[in-house]
């Protein structure tokens, strides 16, 4: 598949489960993590069949490293970040995805990593609009698409 063509692109259903839709950049499908605890983002190359980031052509590659590098920095500054944590981990769900997540030195599982430290928490409908609306917000540029509601 060349770079132009995502029209086999599909989001695993573990992704679709876990997350909401939040917009699209011009690489990656922008997600929510629905964990309250932390604001947490996941970024999805819109490939099919990419399970390694060395998968991905060079100007992907290019591209990945600029949308993460973009939304790590928009998520540090609008949520006051003490440290971001951004990984690829792929161990559970193989299409690749990175995760994007704002660590404070008072949240619930600083400093061990987020996974398996605390439950999930849920946010309220009112909640999840209102992260997604500032999330579209903290994104907005030229090469972001925020969502349509469902």
């Amino acid at each position: 598949m060349t770079k132009n063509q995502a029209g086999g692109f599909e989001l695993d259903h573990r992704l679709q489960n876990d997350c909401v839709w939040v917009g699209d950049l011009m690489l990656c499908r922008v997600l929510l993590m629905k964990d309250a605890n932390y604001p947490w983002i996941v970024l999805v190359p819109k490939r099919e069949g990419i399970s390694e980031m060395y998968q991905l052509d060079t100007d992907d590659q290019e591209q990945l490293i600029w949308e993460s590098s973009f939304v790590a920095s928009g998520l540090a500054k609008e949520f006051q970040a003490d440290k971001m944590n951004v990984a690829a981990l792929g161990n559970v769900v193989k299409q690749l995805h990175i995760h994007h997540v704002v660590r404070k030195h008072s949240d619930p599982a600083w400093p061990d990593p987020v996974w398996g430290r605390v439950a999930p928490r849920a946010y309220s409908a009112a909640q999840l609009k209102d992260r997604v609306i500032r999330l579209q917000k903290t994104f907005q540029t030229s090469t972001f698409k925020p969502a349509t509601p469902s």
